[in-house]
């Protein structure tokens, strides 16, 4: 069975690659999953300090559309994590693909290292 993934990629405004990570972990990420989102993964990447991705999987394109236009127009979300994450980045990037359910679990398998 396939997923599909979306791959954000933040470039963070310089030093607030600690703040950004403590931004999504404590209130980002657990808004998310509250939702039945599916956060695979999420951290700093290795490419260089400023750089943060954050992964999730979805059902089929219709259902990344559905849960982010839920998500993203819910005034719990602007009125709680938008504001300490978006005024810390510079700019990010979404890339989509097509990945199996085996290649998710070992993307998961990042943020248990």
């Amino acid at each position: 069975m396939k997923r599909l993934i979306e791959i954000r990629t933040y470039r963070l405004k310089p030093g607030m690659a600690e703040a950004f990570h403590q931004a999504v972990h404590g209130l980002a990420v657990p808004m998310l999953k509250s939702r039945n989102m599916d956060v695979v993964a999420y951290g700093h990447s290795d490419h260089e300090e400023a750089t943060y991705y954050l992964i999730r999987s979805y059902e089929s394109r219709e259902a990344l559309e559905q849960e982010q236009n839920a998500f993203y127009g819910s005034s719990d979300w602007k009125d709680g994590p938008r504001k300490e994450l978006v005024d810390r980045i510079d700019s990010y990037m979404n890339t989509l693909i097509w990945v199996s359910a085996e290649a998710i679990e070992s993307l998961r398998e990042l943020n248990q290292a």
